[in-house]
């Protein structure tokens, strides 16, 4: 559980969503529709967005589990994506921010060795989280800084001939079988 290993035992039909807030505290992960369409409880389980309100605690064992606590830079700094959508307004009331957070994350950790996506990709990627106060237009603006600042922090010459490579591996998240 962000990078600490953690060992309780879970009912047979508790969800992961239930276990991090009640059970361990990380209350980051939000509970919103409790039916895997609002986004709010997104997770990495694995390195792989999914909403923690569709998985069984016991299906996550032995899973590397992170939430949005897990996610903040050393000494507390904001990730390049969280600052990102603070300077462009991607956050309003917050609700949704840290589900956003989690599931764009994998986007832009993906986009390093590719091109950048467009307007229309973050769009679908964004498909599964529900936000009713930017109208996303603020959340993509956000994605696209942050997806050029994470590309501009790699030396071009690495960068030629990945996005070829890489380009099969980083598809939005409605075809790639993540949990939506």
């Amino acid at each position: 559980m962000n990078g600490r290993p953690e060992q309780f035992s879970a009912e047979p039909n508790e969800l992961l969503v239930e276990r991090l807030r009640d059970g361990l505290g990380l209350t980051g992960t939000k509970v919103g529709c409790d039916t895997g369409q609002c986004g709010t409880c997104v997770v990495r389980l694995d390195g792989r967005s999914v909403k923690s309100c569709l998985i069984l605690t016991a299906s996550a064992a032995g899973s590397r589990v992170t939430t949005i606590e897990g996610v903040t830079e050393r000494g507390g700094e904001l990730t390049g994506l969280q600052e990102a959508l603070r300077q462009e307004h991607g956050t309003q009331c917050g609700f949704c921010t840290p589900g956003m957070v989690m599931a764009l994350g994998e986007l832009v950790e993906n986009t390093t060795d590719r091109e950048a996506p467009t307007e229309p990709e973050i769009r679908e990627w964004l498909t599964g989280n529900l936000c009713r106060c930017t109208g996303y237009h603020s959340v993509v603006r956000g994605v696209q800084r942050a997806c050029s600042a994470a590309r501009a922090e790699i030396p071009e010459e690495l960068t030629e001939g990945a996005a070829v490579s890489a380009s099969a591996a980083s598809t939005p998240a409605s075809a790639s079988g993540k949990e939506v």
